[in-house]
């Protein structure tokens, strides 16, 4: 236990420090956080009606309709012979989980087909990484990209047109 101090003027003023102190951290530990991106003095209320997307985690009982945003590919990997092309998905997370189950999870997922050069086959890919396709000859050519749910089923599409030129003085 400490002394407490002889002086009964500087014993009242340390227990107001102490009461102050409490009262300040009370109010500290029981005001709402400010939103991240919110200016300082800028009320609770005005930071949830931010522009914020809804959390991942949180079923959405209504989902906008996704769509798909692809690239042009790099000129610079095209004159390599590789046609990079970036795209991404909006109101749709692409991971590769398949199936009729996968269509009750929210937010809404789903993968892409690729189809080069209008072949009779494609592949799905739910990497949502950019597409890097090597080995194309010299000349134009066309990607077709379709945004699929779980099932397979077509939501959106868009194809990418572009020419490999010839390399090295080989026209062909």
């Amino acid at each position: 236990m400490r002394p407490q101090p002889k002086n009964p003027l500087i014993r009242w003023l340390a227990k107001g420090a102490v009461v102050t102190t409490g009262v300040v951290i009370a109010a500290a530990c029981s005001a709402p956080a400010p939103h991240p991106a919110s200016p300082p003095g800028a009320s609770p209320a005005a930071a949830s009606e931010s522009s914020w997307p809804p959390a991942p985690v949180v079923p959405l009982p209504s989902q906008p309709a996704p769509f798909l945003v692809v690239d042009t590919p790099l000129p610079d990997q095209l004159a390599m012979g590789l046609a990079v092309i970036r795209y991404r998905a909006e109101n749709l997370r692409i991971v590769a989980v398949y199936g009729p189950n996968a269509l009750d999870v929210s937010p809404r997922i789903g993968h892409i087909h690729v189809t080069v050069d209008g072949a009779a086959w494609h592949w799905a890919d739910g990497s949502g990484e950019p597409l890097i396709i090597q080995g194309l000859p010299p000349g134009p050519h066309q990607v077709l990209i379709e945004l699929a749910d779980p099932t397979h089923r077509i939501m959106d599409r868009k194809t990418v047109d572009f020419v490999i030129p010839p390399r090295d003085g080989n026209p062909h």
